[in-house]
């Protein structure tokens, strides 16, 4: 199908706390309800996983747009559609969360892309739609968020890919859609921005997926779609040697258009989606036997084609 242009959070609230605050958490922004696009962002806070939504929104509310964060620093929603692709980028700063928009956004109006980060030094946003599928990649330097763009792009130019992070050693890139689903995954080298195509794929052609990290130990692509069907489907790649496995236990259901983020070091967090009507879940793995749960609380409203990002202090 091609789409174009149990931990329990105890005091979960649906209306808004005032900002990001200092505290470690996740966040998963923006997304679409009915043809509803919605400008939220929900913050589960790792100490207990309780959820508060941000008195502060997204710039606009948006469908398909990406997320990455400079860790105990900062967090990024990037692109997206808001009635049409945008390149506007809206940072979040951990500590007292207001919200600013930053002067320079993504080199073209793009939605249906990906994002992370080497966090403490740069994010990455890649791929996506713009007037077509690109193989775009923006680097925004995370010391005064200036934008340059890679001269060696995407292997491909596709959209509806997932992305996740090594921090301090690699990104990335997985699937997505060129003129049919793919099981790439492109990998950058943080070093000197070099690219390469891992031998081991996703173990299906996949779009629409989300991808986390535990930093310095494994990566994850999760859920997506194969064809017309939805899968649960959990890749695991050890930063060790970028070998794949798949968990036997993955998402709670098959779901799409999800997005994702991590407690690095403890935990990582699948979160809404498309199951065949959007839903509010929110499925956690703990990095220790990557067993899952589901949250009591889920996200504040039911929505699809949302971004994940997190603030996991010092990585």
């Amino acid at each position: 199908m091609v789409i174009r242009p149990a931990d329990h959070g105890i005091f979960a609230s649906s209306a808004g706390g005032g900002g990001a605050g200092s505290a470690e958490g996740g966040f998963f922004g923006g997304g679409v309800v009915s043809g509803t696009l919605k400008d939220m962002v929900d913050k589960f806070a790792f100490s207990d996983d309780s959820r508060t939504t941000l008195g502060t929104a997204l710039s606009a509310a948006t469908k398909g747009l990406s997320a990455m964060a400079n860790s105990g620093t900062a967090g990024y929603f990037a692109g997206g559609n808001t009635g049409s692709a945008v390149s506007t980028v809206d940072k979040y700063v951990f500590s007292t969360a207001p919200r600013t928009t930053l002067g320079t956004g993504l080199s073209a109006a793009t939605q249906q892309l990906a994002a992370m980060a080497d966090s403490g030094t740069a994010g990455y946003t890649g791929g996506g739609y713009a007037a077509s599928e690109v193989s775009t990649v923006d680097k925004f330097d995370f010391s005064d968020d200036s934008r340059t763009t890679l001269g060696t792009g995407l292997s491909s130019a596709r959209y509806q890919l997932g992305a996740m992070a090594n921090s301090g050693t690699a990104g990335y890139f997985a699937g997505g859609h060129t003129s049919t689903p793919v099981n790439t995954i492109d990998k950058f080298d943080f070093s000197d921005d070099s690219s390469s195509i891992l031998g081991t794929g996703l173990s299906y052609n996949t779009q629409w997926n989300a991808g986390m990290a535990n930093s310095g130990t494994a990566g994850y692509f999760g859920g997506g779609v194969y064809g017309v069907t939805k899968l649960d489907t959990v890749d695991k790649y050890d930063f060790s040697d970028d070998s794949r496995s798949t968990l036997s236990t993955g998402l709670s259901a098959a779901t799409q258009m999800l997005g994702a983020m991590a407690n690095s070091g403890t935990a990582g967090y699948f979160g809404g989606g498309t199951t065949g009507s959007p839903v509010d879940t929110v499925d956690k793995f703990a990095f220790s036997d990557d067993g899952r749960t589901t949250l009591g609380t889920g996200l504040s409203v039911a929505r699809e084609f949302l971004a994940g990002m997190a603030n996991s202090g010092s990585l």
